[in-house]
């Protein structure tokens, strides 16, 4: 039997990418989605439909500015008014690269507020609820950048750094709640390699430039650098990934850093 079947899960960053590829595995299991970003109605009617054909039990959407604290208040409010919310995915994400000396102030803010800060919005708001049914799960979308360092990215691998910090602190104050039987409480982090998105679009068609426009070319020289395997990873990937750590066999994986990244970080 479907063990997520009627379950609710809120999903940050969920109109595209990672997002929407963790909202379709859940899909599948007939979980009710609320999906949430910043998004034109197109690409947000697009992620409904994607989620629809899948399974989805009840869709919800709503476009908040999750670097206002005041707003994701309200937003968690308005859904819980719909519902308990059992699962939830940190996995809006903004990047912006360049060297440290000459990275604007307000990149490090916005990146810091969406990356970062929203993560600590969202579980200090919803963990409770959780704990009070004995069941839920937080997956946080962190990155292999939460392992490791790369140049020109100071306040993408502070705030990723920063949210696998955060998954095991908040892992620890609740590893007690609820039981086997229920399922339990878990915080875990997802941290992605290299995976196909539109957030990494710009760096993939540097690298296609430079060889004249043979994509598969420029993928491979681009993944050479750091990832082994040399293959990305998909969003349904991820989102395998994730509906594995909302089961109730994973009711003992908390506090876990996963990489997806083939390889990168056992170098």
């Amino acid at each position: 039997m479907n063990q997520l079947q009627g379950k609710r899960a809120f999903i940050t960053g969920s109109f595209q990418g990672i997002g929407l590829g963790i909202a379709v595995a859940l899909a599948r299991e007939g979980v009710d989605l609320v999906l949430h970003g910043l998004a034109d109605q197109a690409t947000i009617d697009s992620a409904v439909e994607s989620v629809k054909q899948a399974g989805a039990g009840k869709v919800e959407t709503y476009v908040t500015d999750l670097r206002d604290s005041s707003a994701t208040e309200d937003l968690v409010a308005k859904i819980l008014l719909n519902g308990p919310v059992d699962i939830l995915c940190n996995n809006a994400g903004i990047q912006f690269t360049a060297p440290t000396a000459q990275m604007p102030r307000g990149k490090w803010d916005d990146i810091i507020g969406i990356n970062l800060s929203s993560v600590f919005d969202t579980m200090r708001l919803l963990l409770p609820q959780m704990a009070e049914r004995g069941y839920g799960r937080v997956i946080n979308t962190a990155s292999v950048h939460g392992l490791v360092a790369s140049v020109a990215k100071a306040p993408y691998v502070a705030a990723k750094h920063g949210v696998i910090g955060i998954t095991r602190v908040t892992a620890l104050e609740y590893a007690d709640a609820g039981t086997r039987e229920s399922g339990g409480v878990t915080v875990n982090a997802i941290c992605p390699g290299w995976v196909e998105t539109a957030l990494i679009e710009s760096q993939i068609q540097a690298r296609v430039d430079k060889f004249n426009g043979d994509r598969a070319a420029g993928i491979a020289d681009l993944l050479s650098e750091k990832q082994p395997s040399k293959r990305m990873s998909t969003p349904d990937d991820i989102g395998q990934v994730a509906l594995f750590l909302c089961s109730k066999s994973a009711h003992n994986i908390t506090g876990a850093a996963i990489p997806v990244d083939g390889g990168w970080t056992s170098q």
